[in-house]
């Protein structure tokens, strides 16, 4: 009995798709609501989705909290923006001896396949036997903590990342701030005039010199600069909680 967990946060513009890849995988369906305010919920019953809200905090407490609600003997993470292609369908149907399992993704950027600037050799530690599978940690970049073997799928999640500006500036916002805490509880060095240009001048060299960026054309070019300007929001919001706590000394 396999279950699959898909964490959400208002995804009705990409739950169903993703319910309509794995519903002939799953033996369930398990849907942690983390905040849902919109159709999420509504759209994943009609799949037949056990709707699971979680109170916690980060992603490894949502993941946490799918795996302690399901009862298969396999568990499949897929994030809502994801599809689970029919050659991969077939392929976890098949897998009977225990194990760990990464499975590559095909990363989509604004409509188009992305293979530089970070995109490519993508990989994601998804498909557990439960009996290996301990928990996730780790607030933000969550991994999980399992026994035995990781062994590789031939075929591949489909992951449609940001489909237009707007997702991303959200995501953004969201994102940066998690990444700034984490930064502030491990009392990063303050925040000066020269670090913001040290941490987007790497990140530039990370993204266009040794990443590539560029070859992916205009899309390629588009993410390479938005993950530099992501960089600068981190230090920025980093700065301004520093500045903060600071004056409540």
């Amino acid at each position: 009995m396999l279950s699959v967990i898909i964490i959400t946060k208002n995804e009705e513009a990409m739950i169903g798709d993703c319910l309509v890849s794995v519903k002939d995988l799953a033996d369930e369906i398990i849907l942690v609501d983390t905040g849902n305010t919109d159709q999420t919920n509504e759209i994943a019953k009609s799949y037949g989705a056990k709707i699971i809200k979680s109170n916690g905090s980060d992603y490894s407490q949502f993941r946490n909290a799918g795996l302690k609600n399901t009862t298969g003997d396999w568990i499949f993470y897929v994030d809502a923006d994801e599809r689970v292609s029919p050659q991969l369908r077939l392929e976890v149907k098949s897998i009977i001896k225990p194990g760990v399992y990464q499975i590559p993704r095909r990363n989509i950027y604004l409509d188009k396949e992305m293979h530089y600037g970070g995109w490519g050799n993508d990989k994601v530690i998804r498909l557990f036997h439960k009996s290996l599978l301990k928990k996730y940690s780790g607030e933000l970049h969550e991994q999980p903590t399992y026994s035995g073997q990781l062994s590789t799928t031939n075929h591949e999640l489909i992951h449609h990342s940001h489909r237009d500006l707007s997702s991303m500036l959200n995501k953004t916002i969201e994102f940066t701030h998690y990444e700034a805490r984490l930064r502030l509880e491990a009392n990063h060095p303050l925040v000066v005039w020269w670090r913001f240009l040290r941490v987007m001048a790497t990140e530039f060299w990370l993204r266009f010199v040794k990443l590539s960026a560029w070859r992916d054309g205009p899309k390629g070019i588009i993410d390479g600069l938005f993950q530099v300007f992501n960089t600068f929001v981190i230090y920025a919001r980093v700065w301004e909680m520093q500045n903060a706590k600071g004056r409540n000394l």
